[in-house]
């Protein structure tokens, strides 16, 4: 499916008036008619179909065209997004989620050793995906300790 900013969504970019995480606005721009959903979840913003869809509830994304073939008249029908495949491990949460559950914990952790953490901080707001932050916790639990780490981990693994 290939969505499109909508005219509200146009003057949310304007203005920001309706907030949207980074990683939501970043795919956001993305969303330009031309590429599928499937293209813009692969191009490694880190968005995820919640993501999406919740840009579509919101009315800043629509299907090119207006209103999917199949809705009824008079009715407009949320975009079937794609879900994410759920992870190998048996947890039923995919690395994307597990990501967009580790990397708000991740940014605390960092941010809270105040100048020390610093650079720290700047990894961790660089990672744009699941696998980057796995490879950063290391440095997190060092810096912040194993008991604060935990809830980093939890969100990583469980």
């Amino acid at each position: 499916m290939i969505l499109v900013k909508t005219d509200a969504g146009q003057q949310v970019l304007k203005d920001r008036s309706v907030p949207l995480t980074p990683r939501q606005r970043s795919a956001f721009i993305l969303f330009d008619g031309k590429r599928s959903v499937d293209d813009v979840i692969a191009a490694g913003t880190g968005i995820t179909a919640e993501d999406i869809s919740q840009m579509v509830e919101l009315g800043v994304l629509a299907p090119v065209g207006g209103k999917p073939a199949a809705a009824p008249a008079g009715e407009a029908a949320a975009p079937e997004v794609p879900k994410p495949a759920a992870d190998a491990a048996g947890s039923g949460r995919s690395k994307q989620q597990r990501y967009k559950d580790a990397y708000p914990i991740a940014t605390q952790l960092t941010g809270s050793l105040g100048l020390m953490g610093f650079r720290l901080n700047l990894q961790v707001e660089g990672t744009t995906s699941y696998e980057d932050l796995v490879a950063l916790a290391p440095k997190i639990r060092a810096a912040v300790g194993p008991e604060k780490a935990a809830a980093l981990d939890k969100a990583l693994n469980d």
